[in-house]
């Protein structure tokens, strides 16, 4: 009798200590710099919440141009960002990258989120307005859940001007529960599951959703899916597109969701999309 009533208990606790495990992304560590893509840089450390520290990467450019802050994803780190940060400045941008926490090189947590994704983008935006030169303007731009995290960032203040999302998901509640629904696990629990992580995290799926989030945005908006997105499928785009009232909407075409090489090959729209939103002169190449 205790056997079939401890047996039940143990698989409960071991699903919830794998979930835990889950909230701790694999490390990247960098092996590239901007200096191997011909840009001089900055290496930076910002203090964030709970006193840990951001490793970043700042590139100065022209004092007279927007900051483009640039958010990885999960499981990633600024240098697979780079191929797009190059874009942004040679079209004059001053740029700055850095590793949210259990990322890169930058301190650990306990776990990491969407949530904690965005309050480290706001410590380096309170920086960056405090210690770089650029011309006041900060674009925010993002990849997974770091475009979860723009998207956030940007409807809570009113120092950014623009915001690009790269593949971001519309809820994380649909993106749990697609990934629970592999391992055929039972609505009711799928259900559990998914408020046992509201209340790690400590916010409620809705509050942080984009295709929430996105309706509190005034400022101009580009969100940019892939055609082939395996992991968050273009229908999520779609349902933060329809919430949309202050953007545009990019499709690329064979796109999957870590496909960066192929949203590079698009940066030109991009930067025409900063570039009008922030009612800038025709970029230029050259510094």
């Amino acid at each position: 009798m205790i056997y079939f009533i401890l047996v039940p208990i143990l698989v409960f606790i071991l699903m919830l200590i794998l979930l835990h495990i889950g909230f701790i992304p694999p490390r990247l560590i960098e092996s590239k710099t901007p200096n191997d893509f011909n840009m001089d840089f900055e290496q930076l450390k910002i203090q964030t919440a709970k006193n840990k520290s951001l490793f970043c990467w700042f590139i100065p450019n022209k004092e007279t141009y927007p900051l483009i802050i640039i958010s990885h994803g999960w499981g990633s780190n600024s240098e697979q960002m780079l191929p797009i940060a190059e874009q942004f400045f040679q079209a004059g941008y001053n740029i700055l990258l850095f590793d949210s926490r259990c990322h890169g090189k930058s301190d650990g947590d306990t776990f990491s989120a969407l949530p904690r994704f965005t309050e480290d983008i706001e410590a380096v935006i309170e920086q960056a307005k405090k210690q770089l030169s650029f011309n006041g303007k900060i674009v925010l731009l993002g990849h997974s859940v770091g475009a979860g995290a723009v998207l956030y960032a940007a409807s809570r203040r009113n120092d950014v001007s623009a915001v690009i999302s790269l593949s971001a998901f519309g809820s994380p509640q649909w993106l749990m529960t697609r990934y629970f629904q592999d391992f055929k696990l039972p609505a009711y629990l799928i259900c559990f599951l998914n408020a046992y992580i509201q209340w790690v995290i400590g916010h409620k799926f809705d509050e942080i959703a984009p295709v929430n989030t996105i309706k509190k945005i005034t400022i101009p908006t580009l969100l940019v899916h892939g055609t082939d997105d395996k992991t968050v499928p273009i229908e999520d785009a779609y349902a933060i597109q329809n919430n949309n009232s202050n953007g545009y909407f990019l499709s690329v075409d064979g796109a999957d969701h870590g496909s960066i090489e192929k949203l590079e090959s698009n940066a030109h729209l991009l930067i025409d999309f900063v570039k009008d939103a922030l009612l800038l002169p025709e970029t230029s190449t050259s510094k």
